[in-house]
Formats: structure tokens, C-alpha cells, sequence
């Protein structure tokens, strides 16, 4: 535990305060759940530093009730604190009172969620404060295994140390992974990109989000665009009002560049007017949601359009006629498709014409190539004009009904008709002979 209050010392400094942590033990052994407590630490810490006046104070202790087999955390402050009609409601999520509106920005959600965290293992959250003394939260956790059913106990490795919990080091109060775990962690994942200036806002959405999905992050537009340029993000996340580039200006950039167009965008905003709403539609966004932000919705809204460009690839591959104004493409991608399709029809018998042919061809660069066929068609350039290649031979089935295997797989660009006879069937589900049987008599 220890480790995570020296993870907060820069941001504390920064601030011109000073942090004190005292612990009765120096060793528990008991049972919890470490990243429960990570993130009850980390938004009572956060709120701490938050409401804390200049060259003020935050005391962590750590007891040890040996007894009853429980941990109190305390968390104290040296802040304004806040008054009694005012203390009822401080957990209740995106609540609005003078500790909120007055002091600093605040998304409201902190508290909340570190409270539903508490009670998720078994434990309570308490308050004081008096108005120029200052707060304190208390949390008081079950470490007994007494408490939790056996489906929630781990016991192969049951007891664990509480000093040992967190692996922030540094400026970032987030856990560290090596490279091989962070590709493990990531593996399947799509990838979002979170915009936002607010630091406590973005941090929260990274929390509850990083389970489902590879998260990355930007202050503003700006560092956003040099995100993108890196390539591989799915989605993209955007608060209206930024420093630098904005949102509405950071959703048109991306909406009218070749390289990103394809890429879906929520842009979140406080302004609720049709306006506003309006203007953020013509931008390009594919969707709009207002603060303060619904996490479930914006969760749902995520989900809703990663598995809508999943359904627009799935209706490409089934497509044996390209029909842009059936998938709901932007011109821009529609116009891409479409040349690419020309390009390798141009190319259909030549068994010869291949990957780097097609992108050099198509004059863009092999990772934008690769990029755009991912997120428009889920093809790679190589399935891709595989794919044009097998359309074209049901076509041609289709018009001629009596044709030779052998002959049709070199009109379609297969210099092997066993492979191509192979990859018809794996796409429609019967050989070309097959097809024949059904639909034509095979010439002898």
C-alpha cells in the first residue's frame, strides 16, 4: 500500500502538498481483492488532492483489527471541507453540491464508484468533515475468508500481502506491464482512442473500459491525430470542448482524411442544444452523448458501433455485387472500394498479379492499405483480391453455367484448379463442380 501513496507524490507535489502514510503493521495477510482496492485508493487519494487547499496535507493510515479480521483505511485531507446538509449526498454519482461546483472541475463520479467498490467487497465507506477542517473517508474491508462465498476465492494462492498490492511507480499512478503481458492483455481487444482534457474524467473511463477494450488516450485533437498516425485504433472517443483542436474540429480532420474516415467517433459534450448536437453530426460524428456521461451508455454506444463495422464487413464478403449505398460507406471509403475492386478486376486472369502489385498499384502505403481493408471489408490486401477473384467465378458460372474448372480458375487468376476449387467451396459452401451439377451440365 505503501506504493501506491509514493505513486501519488509527484502529482502531490505538483499541487505543493505533502502526503504522511502510517501503518500499524507492517505485514497483513489476509484475503481481498487487489484491483478493487487499487481503485478505492486511487479515487480517494485523487479526491484528496483535489479538495485540498495550497500547501496542504493528506494522511493515509493503515490498521490491522486482528479480531474481527479487517482493514480500516483512512484517507484525511486538509481541505475546505464540507458541510453537514452537504455530506448525505456525497457518494450519490454525479451529484452537484457547493464541494463539487465551487471548488474544481469534477466529473462526479469518483466517490460514487469508489463507494459501489467498498460494498462490492464486503465493506463500508464512512465521511467527516467540518467546513475549514478539513475530511475524512474511512474504509473499513473484510480480509476474512469467512466473509466471501468459495466462488470468490482464489485457492490456489489464497493469502496475499497488502504491501505489496500496487505496481504504480513514477508519474503514473496506473499498473505497469512488460511488452508480452500488455500484448496478451490487448490480444482480440479493439482498440479505442480516448480524447478528453479532463485528467480525472479520462483516468475513469480508462478504468472502465480497459477490460473490454485496448485503450489509448490524448489531452486534445491534436495529440489525437498523432495517436491515429500510429495506426491500429478502432474507435474514437472525443470531448468537444479541448485546448488546441476541439472536437469538432479534431472529428472533421479525421472525417475528411483518407487515412482515418473510416474510423467511428462519440464525440461527448455538455452543450445540450440542437445546435450543438447539429454541429457535431455535420463534423462527421457517429455519435453524440451528453455530459455528465452515462458510462453505461457510452459503453453500449461503443459496442453498438464496433459491431455495426463488423456487420458492414461480414455484408462485403457476402456482396456478390459491390453496392456501396447498401453498407452505409463514406464517399471517400466508397470511392476507395470501389477503385480497389476495379484495380484487381483489371488484373483477373493474371496469376501473376499479387499483394505488393495490388498496393502498388492502388498507390497507398501497405500499413494504410492493410488498415482500411481491416476495418471496411475484415479482409486482409491478400484475402482481399482473393475474394474479388471468387465473386467474379460464381459470376461467371452463373452467365455460362457450362464451363471447365480448369479454365475458370486461369480466367479468375489461379494458376492451380485444386487450390481454387478449395477456396470456392471454403467461400460458397460447394465446389465449382458442385455448382455445376446443381445449376448446368459440366462440358466432358
Amino acid at each position: 500500500m505503501n506504493n501506491c501513496v509514493d505513486a501519488f507524490r509527484p502529482l502531490i507535489n505538483r499541487k505543493k502538498l505533502t502526503i504522511f502514510f502510517e501503518a500499524d503493521n507492517s505485514e497483513i495477510l489476509g484475503f481481498f481483492d487487489p484491483d478493487k482496492l487499487d481503485k478505492i485508493l486511487y479515487n480517494l487519494l485523487s479526491n484528496a488532492a483535489k479538495y485540498n487547499r495550497e500547501n496542504g496535507q493528506i494522511n493515509v493510515t493503515l490498521k490491522h483489527d486482528s479480531v474481527h479480521e479487517t482493514v480500516l483505511i483512512s484517507v484525511n485531507d486538509t481541505g475546505e471541507g464540507i458541510s453537514k446538509n452537504e455530506l448525505p449526498n456525497i457518494f450519490k454519482r454525479f451529484y452537484e453540491g457547493d464541494y463539487r461546483k465551487f471548488n474544481v472541475l469534477s466529473t462526479g463520479i469518483g466517490l460514487s464508484l469508489a463507494k459501489d467498490l467498498v460494498e462490492l467487497h464486503k465493506g463500508s465507506i464512512n465521511v467527516e468533515s467540518e467546513v475549514g477542517e478539513g475530511t475524512t473517508f474511512t474504509v473499513q474491508l473484510p480480509i476474512s475468508d469467512a466473509v466471501f462465498s468459495d466462488d470468490q476465492i482464489d485457492r490456489v494462492n489464497p493469502v496475499v500481502n497488502i504491501s505489496i498490492f500496487d505496481n504504480s511507480v513514477g508519474d503514473n499512478v496506473e499498473p505497469q506491464y512488460s511488452e508480452e503481458e500488455q500484448a496478451l492483455i490487448t490480444e482480440g481487444k479493439s482498440k479505442l482512442l480516448l480524447v478528453e482534457d479532463n485528467v480525472e474524467l479520462r483516468s475513469i473511463m480508462v478504468k472502465l473500459l480497459q477490460q473490454d477494450y485496448c485503450i489509448s488516450t490524448a489531452d486534445n485533437g491534436v495529440e489525437g491525430i498523432t495517436v491515429l498516425e500510429k495506426g491500429g485504433i478502432d474507435l474514437i472517443v472525443s470531448d468537444v470542448m479541448m485546448p488546441e483542436m476541439d472536437g469538432l474540429e479534431f472529428t472533421n480532420y479525421v472525417k475528411t482524411k483518407f487515412e482515418f474516415c473510416h474510423i467511428p467517433i462519440i464525440l461527448l459534450t455538455a452543450k445540450q442544444t440542437d445546435e450543438d448536437r447539429i454541429s457535431g453530426y455535420e463534423s462527421g460524428a457517429d455519435g453524440y452523448i451528453f455530459k455528465p456521461l452515462n458510462l453505461a451508455l457510452l459503453h453500449a454506444k461503443i459496442d453498438n458501433l464496433l459491431k455495426k463495422k463488423q456487420r458492414t464487413g461480414v455484408d462485403f464478403r457476402k456482396q456478390l455485387v459491390f453496392e456501396a449505398k447498401e453498407l452505409d460507406y463514406t464517399s471517400i471509403d466508397e470511392v476507395f472500394l470501389q477503385n480497389a475492386i476495379d484495380c484487381v478486376n483489371r488484373h483477373l486472369d493474371d496469376c501473376e498479379f499479387d499483394h505488393p502489385q495490388f498496393i502498388e498499384e492502388m498507390g497507398i502505403s501497405r500499413s494504410t492499405m492493410a488498415e482500411k481493408l481491416r476495418l471496411l471489408t475484415g479482409l486482409t490486401p491478400s484475402t482481399f483480391v482473393r475474394n474479388i477473384r471468387l465473386k467474379a467465378a460464381r459470376q461467371i458460372l452463373d452467365e455460362k453455367k457450362k464451363v471447365r474448372i480448369s479454365d475458370l480458375a486461369f480466367e479468375v487468376g489461379f494458376n492451380d484448379p485444386k487450390y481454387f476449387s478449395t477456396c470456392f467451396k471454403n467461400k460458397f459452401g460447394f465446389s465449382p463442380s458442385e455448382y455445376i451439377s446443381k445449376y448446368g451440365d459440366q462440358p466432358k
